[in-house]
Parts: C-alpha cells; structure tokens; sequence
C-alpha cells in the first residue's frame, strides 16, 4: 500500500486532501487498531503551532505561557477525543469512500477479532480442548 510522504501527511494530519491514489491508506488509517492514537497524533500536530505562538509570542512570564499552552493542549485533545469519530468520517468521505465505511470497516474488524477469539480452533492452540 502507497503511503504517503512527510509533507503530505503533515498536509493530511492538519485536515487537507490525499491524491486519490492515497485513499487506501486513509481508509487503513482510520480503521486500524491503533487509529484512536493516529487521530490524537493529527491533533497534536493541528495544536503545535498554537502552543508555539503562545510559548514564544506572548509577552507575559514564561510561566504562564507554559500554562496556557498546556491548558490549551489539554483543551484542544478533549475537543478532539470529543469529535474523533465524525473527524475521521469526513477524513474518510474526502477520500471518496461513502459516509459510514470507516465505522463499518473498524466495526467488521472488531468481530473478526471477537470471533477469533472465542473460536475453539485457533491457530495458536489456546482454546482447543486438548
């Protein structure tokens, strides 16, 4: 699967469009196991430039500077926690997939997994009754 290049996933992380020839990997990237932190990564990566300015650009002690930028940190991952479903629908969507498919692909996953699990003839042996 193509993936895409630093600048077009900082580009990607901070709400752009892939190249349609990237749609695979948007789909793979919203639906794996670890999407949950892929998406709390992207958020950091939309929040540094305000922490920066507001570190480096306010003129107040340092002390509250850091503060405020934790604080917004901390805000800013909440708002986000907060709408990470509907953020990666339309991540989705724009990648040209139907509203839906991102729920539906982790959905489909999940079960394979539980089913996997409780089945008696997995690979591993664990579960047979031997």
């Amino acid at each position: 699967m193509q993936r895409p290049n630093p600048v077009q996933w900082v580009w990607y992380a901070l709400g752009g469009g892939l190249p349609r020839e990237l749609a695979p990997w948007v789909l793979a990237d919203t639906t794996r196991r670890t999407w949950i932190w892929r998406h709390l990564a992207r958020a950091l990566v939309q929040l540094a430039p305000v922490m920066a300015v507001c570190v480096l650009a306010v003129p107040v002690p340092l002390a509250y500077r850091l503060s405020a930028a934790f604080g917004g940190l901390l805000l800013g991952l909440v708002f986000s926690t907060a709408f990470m479903t509907e953020t990666i629908e339309h991540r989705v969507v724009k990648a040209g997939y139907p509203p839906g498919t991102a729920a539906r692909v982790r959905a489909e996953r999940q079960e394979r997994e539980r089913v996997e699990r409780l089945s008696p003839y997995r690979r591993d042996g664990a579960g047979s009754f031997d």
